[in-house]
């Protein structure tokens, strides 16, 4: 059989083919015809090379991947995908033979601007790619951030910042079954929350051949639809667990003639493997980085001479921190689950599928034609012990190993529906950090509100912009007294406002500066100061330590805390509404809440940034930095709606549009609908579309 390549009125493509092998290899096609760019720049940052174009920019991501080992770890995971699985590795191949075939000649035009030329993929390219996409998902360098906040603050105050900050990924995601819709059939909808990225981080698609007929969504460089996806009898979706299953080890190394030894838990010093790798630089001098593994895993920060500027930790010893991450140890990436998502017809197959899953680790839910649902937590989660979780653990200490892995806990409906919202729910043996319960109250709330749903009425609870959160904030200034006149009336607005973060609502604006402004003072409070400045570990973990933003997550938490190491937060809540009160925003939140979307190269005629409804604890989780921008660059990176009576009656959206080139018609055609909540038909009729070409 011929594959034929068709496209809908939205540029998304249709892939229909005589085997699953041909299939990959048109998927690979189209994806590097449509995404050139957006592929070579995954490929470079994924074997640390991107520093290579872009220029020093992305000197610190390339020290990392380097550092991490992320090349290695995929050419390992693939050779174990052969021994293993051999029907998936050549499936894979078949992918990244179309990926090369489309890539070559590519026209894009960030190639003649940046004077790269496409190079050839790998058959483990897609395993690197997912193992670069997903290696800072569980937000281990939180560790860090815990290590600073209990050296300065105590133990104790772990807590009062623990919250969904500046690093990590959410989703929504919920289940209505049958017995709550008005066809009788389950519906499943959702939106997964991830830097927002030009091109998009998520790539419509339908791949159909004589084995399966699916319509999801992909991740472009990697072949088949694993987060995301409809048959026409199952369809399944995740949200983030928020499981930790990376750990940090504090290592104490040496040099000695024969190389690098580091001091293991029996008291013996044993050689660690160690190599030197280069890194080039665009119009800068190549850069030399040293790679070394313990029995732990690859060292991520220091060495054994400890960090350049602050060689030594508050005990004296050379910093030099390992991690350690599942794919390391196993040589598994889960890969095996993808065909078998593919040819699922029921629940159950879904649910074998995801006992391969391995990183990062999901809540699934699906549900099928049949009555069948599933609400399972699904990857690797080590066992090991408790402080492991928590903080930076000593390598040479015993008690840190791993031993085994978690069994993955399961849940059911309540009231016919399962909500996930990065909320505690049965990931929580798993994790320590986990996202507020607003997201996931309010869309049990908005579920229960009607009896029963269909399709068309899920975009209403993907947009909804109640702010729960802001209950903390309102309380401490409902308590002030004794507030100049135009502070006064300020809080009486604030105090009447509806709570919701919509772009047009001046009281939004108003709402998001007091915050801000409090967050600010927070801040800067002495007690905090030791905060302020980060160690110098690598760039690339600095977010996890700025202070600001960190305060500005954890706000609720640290106003109701019963104490709170001496800060006076009433007079900073009153400082901070009359600030506002004499210089009030003089627009609507749309004005400074805006849409920035992450690119690898600035286009060469920008686009307007525009404004946003919602925030990061809304809903609609669009996602500035309390404290420090309004501007977004997190927000919901695709919005489904899964219906199991008719799957043409199923919608979707991506932020942008199905193809990455710029000044395509399908470039950006989608950002309207995104903005107003809007969803695109699923098309599955293949007398609708539009036969480009055969390949």
């Amino acid at each position: 059989m011929t594959t034929e390549i068709y496209r809908d009125a939205w540029g998304i493509p249709h892939l229909r083919a005589g085997s699953a092998a041909d299939l990959a290899r048109a998927q690979g096609l189209v994806t590097a015809r449509d995404r050139a760019w957006q592929l070579e720049v995954e490929r470079h940052r994924a074997q640390g090379t991107s520093a290579s174009f872009l220029g020093g920019s992305a000197l610190a991501w390339d020290r990392f991947a380097r550092r991490a080992r992320l090349d290695d770890t995929a050419r390992h995971c693939f050779a174990e995908l052969v021994r293993r699985d051999p029907e998936t590795a050549r499936w894979v191949r078949a992918y990244v033979d179309g990926v090369n075939e489309g890539l070559a000649g590519s026209t894009a035009p960030e190639f003649a601007r940046t004077g790269l030329t496409p190079g050839r993929w790998e058959p483990w390219t897609p395993l690197r790619v997912w193992l670069a996409t997903h290696i800072l998902f569980a937000g281990f360098p939180a560790k860090l951030w815990r290590e600073q906040v209990a050296a300065h603050l105590g133990p104790d105050a772990i807590g009062l910042f623990a919250a969904d900050g500046p690093g990590t990924s959410g989703s929504n995601g919920w289940l209505v079954g049958g017995e709550r819709t008005v066809t009788g059939q389950a519906v499943i909808a959702g939106d997964p929350h991830r830097w927002i990225e030009d091109p998009g981080v998520y790539q419509q698609i339908h791949l159909s051949c004589p084995e399966f007929d699916v319509v999801g969504l992909a991740v472009p460089g990697v072949p088949g639809i694993a987060h995301f996806g409809h048959t026409g009898t199952v369809a399944w979706a995740i949200t983030n667990a928020m499981s930790d299953y990376q750990d940090l080890y504090r290592e104490r190394l040496r040099r000695t003639g024969a190389g690098v030894e580091a001091l293991d838990p029996d008291g013996e010093w044993r050689r660690a493997a160690r190599h030197t790798e280069t890194v080039e630089v665009a119009g800068e001098d190549p850069v030399e980085v040293e790679v070394i593994e313990t029995g732990r895993g690859p060292v991520i920060i220091g060495g054994p001479e400890g960090l350049d500027g602050d060689p030594a930790d508050q005990s004296g010893l050379p910093v030099a921190i390992s991690l350690r991450y599942p794919p390391r140890v196993t040589g598994d990436l889960g890969f095996t689950a993808l065909l078998p998502l593919l040819r699922a017809r029921r629940v159950a197959d879904v649910d074998r599928a995801f006992d391969q899953w391995a990183e990062p680790v999901n809540v699934v839910q699906a549900a099928d034609t049949e009555g069948g649902v599933l609400h399972r937590v699904a990857g690797r989660v080590p066992l090991r012990a408790g402080t492991n979780s928590l903080r930076v653990v000593p390598a040479w200490e015993p008690g840190h190993e791993w031993r085994g892995w978690h069994a993955t806990p399961r849940a059911g409906l309540t009231d016919g529906v399962a909500v996930m919202a990065n909320q505690r729910g049965p990931a929580a043996p798993l994790g320590v950090e986990f996202a507020p319960p607003h997201r996931a109250d309010r869309i049990t709330a908005l579920l229960a509100g009607k009896e029963r749903w269909s399709a068309a009425g899920m975009p209403a609870i993907h947009t909804d912009t109640h702010l729960a959160s802001a209950t903390p904030l309102l309380d401490r200034l409902a308590a002030l007294d004794d507030l100049t006149p135009e502070a006064a009336a300020l809080r009486d607005r604030l105090l009447g406002w509806d709570r919701r973060m919509d772009a047009g609502s001046a009281d939004a604006a108003l709402y998001a500066a007091v915050r801000g402004a409090v967050v600010r003072r927070l801040a800067a409070h002495p007690a905090f100061a030791a905060l302020t400045t980060p160690p110098v570990y690598p760039e690339v973990f600095q977010p996890w330590l700025a202070l600001v933003p960190r305060v500005g997550f954890a706000l609720e938490h640290l106003l109701r805390a019963g104490e709170l190491f001496g800060v006076d937060r009433p007079a900073a809540v009153r400082a901070a509404i009359e600030e506002v009160a004499l210089r009030p925003p003089a627009g609507v939140w749309g004005d400074t809440h805006r849409l920035a979307p992450w690119r690898a190269l600035e286009p060469e005629q920008p686009y307007d940034e525009p404004g946003l409804s919602g925030d990061h604890d809304c809903v609609l989780c669009t996602s500035g930095v309390p404290g420090l921008t309004d501007r977004a660059a997190r927000g919901p990176a695709a919005r489904y709606v899964w219906d199991l009576a008719r799957r043409e009656d199923s919608r979707w959206v991506v932020p942008l549009g199905a193809s990455g080139v710029p000044g395509s018609p399908h470039h950006r055609d989608q950002l309207p609908l995104w903005l107003a909540g809007d969803l695109v038909p699923v098309v599955t009729d293949w007398t609708t579309m539009q036969k480009e070409c055969d390949v």
